[in-house]
């Protein structure tokens, strides 16, 4: 499913036009982004986490030139999903 797909989707089932229903998805996406920027996780009961990983530095290879370079420690986003949507995926009868 795309954004278009989910947008057209909560539209139907709220009866907001879909117009309204991308601008608060934008804000969302954004809020989360702007969050995570600023090192505040965002926790959704229910849904799940928005949080940073911290990746320790390491040594990675450049192919081409066959010669070791080191890749600094850095953060990354990612997406923790709480235990009952975990466990509503696991138990679908549709997967």
């Amino acid at each position: 499913m795309r954004k278009a797909d989910l947008i057209a989707r909560i539209s139907e089932k709220t009866g907001v036009p879909k117009v309204d229903v991308l601008v608060s998805m934008e804000a969302f996406f954004k809020e989360v982004k702007e969050s995570l920027e600023k090192g505040e996780n965002v926790y959704i009961r229910g849904f799940g986490s928005f949080v940073t990983k911290k990746r320790a530095k390491k040594i990675g290879r450049n192919i081409k030139k066959n010669i070791a370079i080191e890749i600094p420690e850095h953060h990354i986003p990612a997406f923790k999903p709480a235990k009952v949507f975990v466990e509503l995926v696991k138990n679908s009868k549709h997967l």
